[in-house]
């Protein structure tokens, strides 16, 4: 027993004290315990009657778009899922590389480089090449490597019956990437795929690979790399005996420009 300073008994329970908050929730906060679905209208539905069946996406227009959760198209046409993959190729698998390079990257510079031949062609020499159509030519010449690979240049001209058997390869390789396509969009990379070598802006492309391959030497022995010094030396005789003006105006006014340091631009 407790007896506080007026001699009172201070040991009654605190229930009788204090009022009793052991109620339920539900007598004070009316609703409290309500499922949410009576507060919430809808919230606990099922998310098919909320959210859009997006299985299957359309464009703004109605059309069907495909998969909206990135499932694999393997009944579909792949053809570009497959010419992204030249990243993977990498050239000059023999020589060692201060810093690798793929097809993709090759065959942009030769787009451009092309690009430019063209332009040069038709501009300071009365050419009238299709500037555009050796961009994209650039663009698409070493497509067949993504399934060939990059044979190296020693391997793939060791001997005649080499180069036959891998022509052969390559044909095969480029039906290959053209079977990826729907029937309407096949004849138009047909004609880009296959090109008469005779073919003055077939020559331009060729062209332009040859030099793409000479900035990677320039580059690399920049670099302090002198792996790449004879293949330098020998791509400059191929370049030489070209006899294309418009490789000789690019080699004069634009190949400098590739020794030089970012500072040494003076930008």
């Amino acid at each position: 027993m407790k007896i506080d300073e007026r001699g009172t008994d201070t040991t009654q329970d605190n229930n009788e004290r204090i009022p009793d908050t052991t109620q339920d929730n539900n007598e004070r906060m009316p609703g409290a315990t309500q499922d949410n679905n009576e507060r919430m209208p809808g919230a606990t539905q099922d998310n098919n009657e909320r959210v859009p069946d997006t299985t299957q996406e359309t464009s703004g227009c109605g059309t069907s778009v495909g998969s909206a959760h990135g499932m694999a198209n393997k009944s579909g046409h792949n053809f570009y899922a497959f010419i992204a993959r030249m990243k993977y190729i990498n050239r000059w698998v023999l020589m060692r590389n201060t810093l690798s390079e793929n097809i993709q990257e090759h065959s942009l510079q030769v787009a451009i480089i092309a690009h430019a031949l063209a332009l040069i062609n038709n501009i300071y020499f009365g050419g009238d090449v299709d500037a555009n159509k050796a961009a994209v030519l650039g663009m698409f010449h070493d497509s067949d490597e993504i399934i060939t690979g990059d044979l190296p240049t020693p391997v793939k001209y060791f001997n005649p019956g080499i180069r036959e058997a891998y022509r052969v390869v390559e044909g095969s390789a480029k039906e290959t990437l053209l079977g990826m396509l729907p029937e309407g969009l096949e004849p138009q990379y047909r004609k880009i795929f296959y090109q008469d070598e005779n073919e003055y802006i077939w020559k331009i492309v060729k062209a332009a690979d040859t030099l793409s391959a000479y900035i990677k030497c320039v580059e690399e022995m920049k670099a302090g790399n002198s792996e790449f010094s004879a293949a330098s030396d020998s791509i400059m005789k191929k370049l030489k005996v070209l006899c294309l003006p418009e490789v000789d105006f690019f080699m004069k006014e634009f190949l400098g420009g590739f020794k030089l340091s970012l500072d040494e631009f003076g930008i």
